[in-house]
């Protein structure tokens, strides 16, 4: 059976049932408790689980998630709420020296099973230092997962995969996702990391993306259809760390054309691995050279015309499966 929910109630959902299994998932974050969290995430759980485990911080990101990196390496399965994934930068040094590392450095006696989640990326208005997609950064890191769910569906089964990781988890949500509406899968759903999903089948050419990014994929395979004839396939990676660069390669080789779609800066992104990738493993199956479509190379702007022409768009995404299958000049 499923149900229509919200991205945000997917994601309630998720932890309330990791939190009626296991007592040793706990809550930490800022304003998490008694009034909710910023974006409603943790709204009620207070209320029903106790300040012992939904748990309000200072305004301190290196503090709280200090402190769930020692709950998680004590036993605890700590979910850490970041307000904005621009705020982890003050937490930066936990997360990457020792949340990453603390594995390693003990030969795999001492785990760490913990989710730091938090709207990351635009499209709500909140200005450069709210609003930057960090996907790049953080996949960086070996030691850390990293993963961007799109779909309500996938929201509640990936953070269910990410709370039983005894490895910490980037979860990345969109906020501009929050309020979106999708078919939920009732009880245990959850969704394996590194398995992308064919959101779209197509025979032309290939969109790759992740993320919100995913919906103007789509948005853009239907313009094509409609305005070029066109059959765009759209692949939804779900999971940046681990990847599934076997999800790429097929469908590169049955379309022999591809665009790779991030929101973030143009360089050092996901979509150059992307490229590299489809470079490796597919390279005699391209009837064209790889298309990225990035973000623009400026701090994210306030005013809703800029922000709306800072990031991609479906017109931008349309154009580049035009280029790649020689219907548009560069």
């Amino acid at each position: 059976m499923a149900e229509t929910k919200t991205y945000r109630e997917a994601l309630r959902e998720a932890m309330v049932h990791e939190m009626d299994r296991d007592e040793s998932v706990v809550l930490l974050g800022e304003d998490i408790g008694v009034y909710g969290g910023t974006h409603l995430i943790t709204d009620g759980l207070y209320d029903q689980y106790g300040p012992k485990r939904v748990i309000d911080t200072p305004i301190s990101e290196n503090g709280f998630t200090g402190a769930a990196i020692g709950m998680a390496m004590m036993g605890m399965r700590p979910i850490v709420e970041m307000m904005t994934w621009n705020f982890s930068f003050l937490a930066a040094d936990q997360i990457i020296q020792n949340a990453a590392k603390v594995r390693y450095f003990s030969g795999g006696q001492v785990k760490v099973p913990l989710v730091i989640r938090g709207p990351n990326g635009g499209g709500v208005q909140l200005s450069a230092q709210h609003t930057h997609s960090l996907e790049s950064f953080y996949g960086h890191f070996p030691g850390l997962k990293v993963v961007a769910p799109v779909t309500p569906n996938d929201a509640k089964g990936m953070m269910l995969t990410a709370i039983r990781d005894d490895n910490p988890v980037i979860f990345l949500e969109a906020g501009a996702l929050y309020g979106t509406r999708g078919e939920v899968e009732d009880g245990d759903n959850a969704v394996p990391f590194g398995k992308a999903r064919v959101a779209r089948e197509g025979s032309d050419v290939t969109l790759i993306a992740y993320g919100r990014q995913v919906n103007l994929c789509l948005r853009a395979a239907d313009t094509l259809e409609e305005e070029d004839g066109v059959s765009a396939e759209v692949i939804d990676l779900r999971s940046l760390r681990p990847f599934d660069e076997d999800a790429i390669v097929e469908s590169v080789k049955k379309t022999h054309r591809a665009v790779a779609v991030q929101e973030q800066w143009r360089w050092f992104g996901v979509a150059s691995e992307v490229a590299a990738i489809i470079q490796d493993k597919a390279f005699d199956y391209l009837d064209a050279p790889v298309e990225r479509v990035s973000g623009a190379e400026v701090p994210a702007p306030y005013a809703r015309n800029l922000e709306l022409a800072a990031f991609p768009s479906e017109r931008a995404v349309a154009n580049a499966a035009r280029r790649v299958l020689y219907m548009e000049e560069k």
